[in-house]
């Protein structure tokens, strides 16, 4: 069986699935291997501008398998997957939640650029109940997210949180009822008609320029501005403008 399936329902969309619905999709070594396979496909892809990472109706992922932390020492858990296909993926990337986002399925949903959630999600860094702290980033994403004490408050409890108080506390874009893939998937076609050079350097721009100061990340987006101007995209836009005609961008 597939633990990680890809699928390309639309033009310029690509839909990552976790495929382990016995174990609502926990991620194990097989998942996480094939992760970093499947996104490093997608880099080199110029037929893919967007992607929906999503699980199944029950789980978007319940956390690490813990059948794989049971006896693990501390050289094991140096010698487990660290790399981070999500974060580091150039493209924009939505995160669509049903069910559980425990643990590393939480950090990996925060991996995304944002977050559509059913209303029947539920969202949890359960980790210290374990003896543990998150591995996945859950200490410096979290944070950034929803701010310093709400992050505390979820990480040094464990506690659940709905999709409804996701979405206050800032953790989660949109909240829809059913199947939150769907509405992930429309949003990922908006994305992929756009300019996906713009919409690169956009991702780029944001995500540096919050680990900097606001002068720096101000610089940051003077050059990024100034470089779309070698495009080819930025005279289409121009042009359909002027010319009251929808425009179509090659990422040239």
């Amino acid at each position: 069986m597939q633990v990680v399936r890809l699928e390309q329902p639309s033009a310029g969309v690509a839909l990552v699935r976790l495929n382990r619905p016995e174990v609502y999709n926990a991620l194990n070594s097989e998942v996480r291997h094939e992760l970093v396979k499947v996104f490093g496909e997608l880099v080199t892809c110029r037929e893919v501008r967007a992607v929906v990472l999503a699980g199944d109706d029950r789980a978007f992922a319940a956390g690490a398998d813990l059948r794989e932390q049971a006896d693990r020492d501390v050289v094991g858990a140096m010698n487990t997957v660290a790399s981070r296909p999500v974060w580091e993926f150039p493209k924009p990337v939505i995160a669509a939640v049903n069910g559980y986002a425990f643990g590393g399925g939480c950090e990996l949903a925060m991996q995304c650029d944002f977050v559509i959630a059913s209303d029947t999600a539920t969202f949890s860094q359960p980790e210290i109940n374990l003896g543990l702290i998150p591995g996945g980033a859950g200490t410096q994403l979290l944070p950034r997210l929803i701010g310093r004490s709400n992050a505390l408050r979820l990480l040094l409890t464990g506690a659940r949180i709905g999709a409804e108080e996701a979405m206050r506390l800032g953790l989660v874009a949109e909240v829809v009822s059913g199947d939150a893939t769907e509405r992930a998937l429309e949003l990922a076609e908006q994305i992929a008609a756009k300019p996906p050079l713009a919409a690169r350097a956009i991702k780029e721009a944001v995500r540096a320029g919050l680990d900097s100061p606001v002068s720096v990340g101000m610089g940051i987006e003077r050059r990024a501005y100034e470089t779309m101007f070698g495009t080819k995209d930025v005279k289409e836009g121009i042009s359909a403008f002027f010319d009251k005609r929808a425009p179509v961008f090659r990422g040239e």
